[in-house]
């Protein structure tokens, strides 16, 4: 009798179990629709921060490259690169890659550039190798370049020469009579502002 009893409750309590459930499940499909369908403020600023940032892509810098290739990623500033020149001595050196303006630029070849730093000191940059020269006519214009920063004495011959390429006056290399301490770049990459 007792399994009797057994075999017509089991069915009976699961179909109860079943209708009950078919309740919750038929809640929770109305709560997820409901939920889906309102609209996050959240995602709506996320969509307008990624609509700005598809319009500053769309303003990206372009460069003209030269000699190894390079990004402008993690490039120092003009500024930051002047305190690392200003922590160094003559015949130290350092692996950096820095962002500046080109003050002066060899006229003979571009075999060689000047970047301004701040408070009137400059960074004398030369090409691995002579494996790429820079167009002379980028005075002003801004670059990238990548290699190795290092401070270095400068001999009175060498700087009359590079006088004499950036179009000095025999009267203006006479005046160099001295060695002269620089900061001094021999760059492997660059990358020069288009617009």
């Amino acid at each position: 009798m007792f399994t009797k009893i057994l075999r017509n409750f089991i069915p009976l309590f699961f179909m109860i179990i079943i209708d009950k459930m078919r309740h919750i499940f038929s809640i929770l499909v109305v709560v997820l629709v409901m939920v889906s369908c309102k609209e996050d403020p959240k995602t709506s600023e996320d969509n307008s921060a990624s609509e700005t940032l598809a319009q500053v892509d769309a303003q990206q810098v372009t460069y003209a490259s030269f000699g190894k290739k390079i990004s402008d990623t993690d490039a120092l500033s003009a500024k930051r690169m002047a305190e690392h020149f200003a922590n160094m001595t003559v015949g130290d050196s350092v692996d950096a890659k820095m962002i500046a303006k080109v003050d002066e630029v060899c006229q003979a070849k571009g075999c060689w550039m000047k970047l301004d730093l701040p408070d009137g000191e400059q960074v004398m940059v030369k090409f691995k190798d002579y494996g790429f020269f820079m167009p002379k006519d980028i005075s002003g214009k801004e670059v990238v370049i990548n290699g190795k920063a290092f401070v270095n004495e400068v001999p009175v011959d060498e700087q009359r020469h590079y006088a004499e390429d950036a179009g000095a006056t025999k009267e203006e290399i006479a005046k160099i009579t001295e060695p002269k301490k620089t900061y001094s770049f021999l760059a492997d990459g660059v990358l020069l502002k288009e617009n």
